[in-house]
């Protein structure tokens, strides 16, 4: 099947704008911070951080906007790595304290040139913005850390709330999907060792339209499940240029919506966040929080928890 090369409707977007997003974005340059959100030029970054319903949630990038990594789904750039920002951590806490987000979702490019994969500084950049207010609910996109356990677990030990990281694809399209030093049983064991040591919610994320079939997207439910995953996210594939992977197909919302309903009602995952335009922090701090009310938990009662935690 060949790639429908016009997008849908269903696809169109209106850019952000307002003064909370106006407010944000000079906060953001003010410290010389970036977020995925820009970045990626994510449809969604307006809504996302004005929280209407809910908490706000911005993405921030870690580390640099080069990345040690060329997958062919992401608009990165590759290498040319800088040194790491020793100021970083304590900036991106007090923009997070500055712009008032409740929720915030720390990611960040590969960095396999460094010893530890910059996990410390991860780790760090956690502990930061737990200092100043631990009510604040962390979630981490991290890498896969060059499957090493030391990393994960300096990223467990700093404490963060949910732990994210994402399988991207179906076992059998990691390549061409993923840059080839990422793997299927790897990023799954990331996720597995998180859930076998710590009671930390966990997350991962899945993009449709690459050339996936549905019975490896049910199998990959079932895979994620096996180790614990929480939390899962579908979106469509998007390409960022005439030089990246080719779009396989246009899903249509109707099979989103049936996505989350499998994920949720016959896997059981906590939530699912399934749409042509989702990415996986899509509206993630409201979707928490909505998690948390299920569960029997308040809003109020997460924060006190997470004070509780960092000895407020």
């Amino acid at each position: 099947m060949q790639s429908r090369r016009r997008k849908p409707d269903w696809l169109k977007s209106r850019p952000p704008s307002g003064t909370r997003f106006t407010e944000i974005t000079e906060t953001l340059r003010d410290r010389d911070l970036h977020t995925v959100c820009e970045e990626a030029n994510c449809p969604n970054m307006g809504e996302c951080w004005s929280g209407r319903d809910g908490p706000g949630t911005a993405t921030f990038m870690l580390m640099g906007d080069r990345c040690s990594r060329g997958c062919n789904f992401c608009d990165v750039e590759t290498g040319g790595m800088e040194p790491l920002d020793a100021d970083e951590p304590e900036n991106v806490a007090e923009a997070v304290v500055e712009i008032g987000l409740d929720y915030v979702v720390l990611t960040s490019v590969d960095r396999d040139d460094l010893d530890d994969g910059g996990s410390a500084h991860f780790a760090e950049t956690i502990r930061a913005i737990k200092r100043r207010d631990p009510g604040i609910l962390v979630e981490t996109l991290i890498p896969d850390f060059e499957g090493d356990p030391a990393a994960i677990r300096r990223i467990i030990d700093a404490g963060p709330d949910v732990i994210a990281h994402n399988v991207e694809t179906v076992e059998r399209l990691q390549w061409p999907v993923r840059d080839r030093r990422a793997n299927y049983e790897r990023s799954l064991s990331v996720l597995d060792q998180v859930d076998r040591e710590s009671d930390i919610h966990t997350k991962t994320s899945l993009m449709l339209g690459v050339g996936e079939y549905d019975h490896e997207v049910y199998r990959t439910l079932g895979d994620l499940r096996e180790v614990g995953v929480d939390v899962v996210t579908f979106g469509q594939y998007l390409r960022p240029s005439r030089s990246h992977l080719d779009v396989f197909d246009y899903v249509h919302p109707d099979a989103f919506n049936t996505w989350r309903e499998v994920a949720e009602a016959e896997f059981d995952f906590l939530y699912c966040a399934s749409g042509p335009m989702v990415r996986s922090s899509y509206k993630a701090g409201e979707l928490f929080v909505e998690a948390l009310l299920r569960e029997g938990h308040s809003a109020e009662d997460a924060r006190r928890q997470a004070r509780a935690a960092g000895g407020d």
